[in-house]
């Protein structure tokens, strides 16, 4: 991907909530529990059009965050969006101060091993964290959870 065609990343504000859950719905993946102020989401825009080309969030959970709703349109995947969107999000997970990220996958678990995640038992993960909207109700019991463990150097 060429400089000038990088997608711009920035904070999500309220605005793009219907963007947002629109490239959730075609790929799949829940709504459900996205917040509609899209606090702590960050989105990828495509250079001159301003069109969403992928978005993803955290929720918090004192210490821990969980990393949901990574998107990115069908018509980019594999151009390296989904990559910035995550490393732009660890970044902002470390300096908000996260010590842990969890997930939710069925289909994503290699690519989220690049970045470091390892899988876990739903046992392993905070009790304020399983009782979010995304491990209750949104994602199959048969869904691969990941932690990845932040600020070690």
């Amino acid at each position: 991907m060429s400089a000038e065609a990088r997608p711009a990343l920035r904070s999500a504000v309220e605005a793009d909530y219907p963007a947002v859950t629109a490239l959730l719905d075609a790929a799949g993946l829940p709504a459900a529990g996205v917040p509609r102020s899209l606090h702590d989401f960050l989105v990828a825009e495509g250079a001159g059009d301003g069109r969403l080309l992928g978005a993803i969030g955290l929720e918090p959970y004192g210490s821990a965050a969980l990393l949901r709703s990574a998107v990115v349109a069908a018509s980019e995947r594999g151009t390296g969006v989904g990559h910035a969107l995550v490393r732009a999000l660890l970044v902002h997970a470390t300096a908000s101060g996260f010590r842990e990220l969890y997930l939710l996958t069925t289909t994503a678990e290699e690519f989220f091993t690049r970045f470091g995640f390892e899988r876990i038992g739903r046992e392993e993960v905070p009790a304020a964290v399983r009782e979010s909207v995304e491990f209750r109700e949104s994602c199959p019991a048969s869904a691969t959870v990941m932690r990845l463990r932040l600020g070690r150097a």
